[in-house]
């Protein structure tokens, strides 16, 4: 039967999800990396499991398989909501025109331009259907977030003009039409 959550590679191999951790070995030395845990288990699950191995992978180097008995101490690695692939607080500053990837000043027209470009490539329904690590995903939405703010600041001194312009239009008052 067909498992929506799993990919076979046609060579009996199931994808497998990572969880980002800090491993202490028994020698005392670190190593920060990923953790490979099926779909539908959870670490606790993959720790406990009766195998004597698990499957590591360095951020920075090879994927390769760590004796349970060798860990000493795992330490959960969380990047927050899209903040691993980027920088993405809002202490670091805001910037709307960096965000669009805009120069200072730019014209509506280009903020405009800029903002769909960028709204449909980070979009979260665009990548609905592919399997995507969750830092990805948390990125994606964050970028999303992030562009919809950055248009919106750039875009409200453009809405008050032309709310100025449709106010000196419209009359005060009007006498009726007899």
């Amino acid at each position: 039967m067909f498992e929506r959550s799993k990919i076979d590679s046609g060579q009996g191999e199931v994808s497998t999800a990572g969880v980002s951790v800090a491993l202490t070995l028994t020698d005392g030395s670190e190593i920060k990396g990923r953790l490979a845990v099926s779909q539908g288990r959870s670490l606790a699950d993959v720790l406990n499991a009766p195998a004597p191995f698990v499957e590591f992978e360095e951020f920075d180097g090879p994927r390769r398989y760590l004796a349970k008995h060798a860990i000493s101490d795992v330490r959960l690695i969380s990047p927050g909501r899209g903040q691993s692939l980027a920088r993405m607080r809002d202490a670091d500053g805001f910037d709307p025109h960096a965000i669009l990837g805009l120069p200072l000043g730019a014209p509506y027209e280009e903020v405009r331009a800029a903002y769909l470009r960028n709204a449909k490539a980070y979009h979260p329904d665009r990548y609905a259907n592919a399997e995507l690590p969750d830092e990805v995903r948390a990125y994606i939405e964050s970028m999303s977030r992030r562009i919809n703010a950055a248009f919106a600041a750039l875009e409200a001194p453009a809405q008050e003009s032309r709310q100025k312009v449709v106010q000196r239009i419209t009359p005060v008052y009007s006498t009726p039409a007899r």
